[in-house]
């Protein structure tokens, strides 16, 4: 499987061509365009025997199969139909689209064309953890799947962010973003098909120079199965020796399991680990090592045409339509005065 990248503008473009390289796929080239130097610095580093190209002939490479792309958000819709009317598959970095125009124009030209769409849910498909904690629900060890509560922190790392990433026309709004990946576990680990937004907000709690900007943002919604309660946030504090300490806890009629997926605060070192409780006890697991399977089931996929690596073509439109409802409906958190 041959596969090239357009659309350097995120450092997720690392593990998306990374995870496909290991897992035997072949890159033929990159588009060196970016807003974001920083992100080529670090491409060229981590890839120095890629080869660079032009979107436009990376597109017309008839040899090519797969397109990737973590472009500015508000454009990675338009690579993708680009791609798909071109022949190819693609996968995008979350969020896959900004708006429902959006949406809407990415589900019509995957239908008219035949061509799959992925997006790199990256909190589910390249965490171990998420991976033991799927074979513990379905071996029964918590029981039925009643509710998820998702966390998603970020440290804000002002200093590395281009100028896009303040500007809501281009990143979406943070529940379109950020809570796209809590929402993409609710329906997966609750077997949900769909679900409903029961009530949503967000707010700016930071510093006074991007007042707009949504630095806190939270959801409640419900599916035919379960319930679940999504935060996320730009306030990790500098003292995390992480990015975030982004945390999933899943609630059974028999049991729970929490996903403690980047750091234990204070407790055990290293990354990815999962408590289960039970009838039996308690338990911590290593998940550490867990190999992955999200890149070797996509290129699968692509040959197959089967639906493995995501869920359902289908999931990743319905995660994405959930996290735009969610940020149409969401009502603006006011600061609390200060004391």
């Amino acid at each position: 499987m041959r596969f090239a990248a357009i659309g350097l503008d995120h450092r997720h473009i690392y593990h998306m061509v990374g995870g496909l390289l290991e897992a035997g796929a072949h890159c033929a080239g990159f588009d060196p365009t970016t807003s974001d130097e920083r992100v080529l610095t670090g491409f060229r580093e981590r890839f120095p025997d890629l080869p660079e190209s032009t979107a436009d002939r990376l597109l017309d490479d008839p040899s090519i199969d797969l397109i990737l792309c973590a472009a500015i958000p508000a454009e990675r819709a338009g690579i993708a139909i680009r791609a798909m009317r071109a022949g190819k598959d693609v996968m995008v970095d979350k969020p896959g689209v900004t708006d429902f125009d959006q949406l809407a124009a990415v589900e019509k030209t995957a239908a008219e064309t035949g061509r799959m769409v992925s997006i790199c849910f990256s909190e589910r498909f390249i965490v171990p953890a998420t991976l033991i904690a799927g074979k513990l629900i379905a071996d029964g060890a918590i029981g039925r799947v009643v509710q998820t509560v998702g966390l998603g922190p970020h440290r804000f790392n002002r200093p590395i962010r281009p100028g896009w990433f303040f500007d809501k026309r281009h990143y979406g709004g943070i529940l379109t973003d950020i809570a796209s990946h809590q929402i993409d576990q609710f329906l997966h680990f609750t077997g949900s098909d769909d679900a409903e937004i029961v009530a949503s907000g967000v707010g700016h709690f930071g510093g006074p120079d991007f007042p707009d900007f949504e630095d806190f943002g939270e959801i409640l919604l419900r599916s035919d199965r379960a319930g679940g309660y999504i935060r996320v946030d730009w306030f990790t504090a500098d003292g995390l020796p992480t990015w975030g300490d982004g945390r999933l806890t899943i609630l059974g009629t028999e049991g729970t399991i929490e996903l403690r997926k980047y750091v234990d605060v204070a407790g055990r070192p290293g990354t990815d680990h999962v408590f289960l409780v039970d009838k039996a006890g308690t338990r911590h697991i290593d998940a550490s090592r867990e190999p992955l399977t999200y890149f070797r089931d996509l290129i699968a996929d692509l040959g197959s045409r089967g639906e493995t690596a995501m869920k359902s073509q289908a999931h990743a439109f319905t995660v994405c339509r959930l996290a735009l409802e969610a940020q149409a409906k969401a009502v603006w958190l006011p600061a609390k005065p200060a004391l």
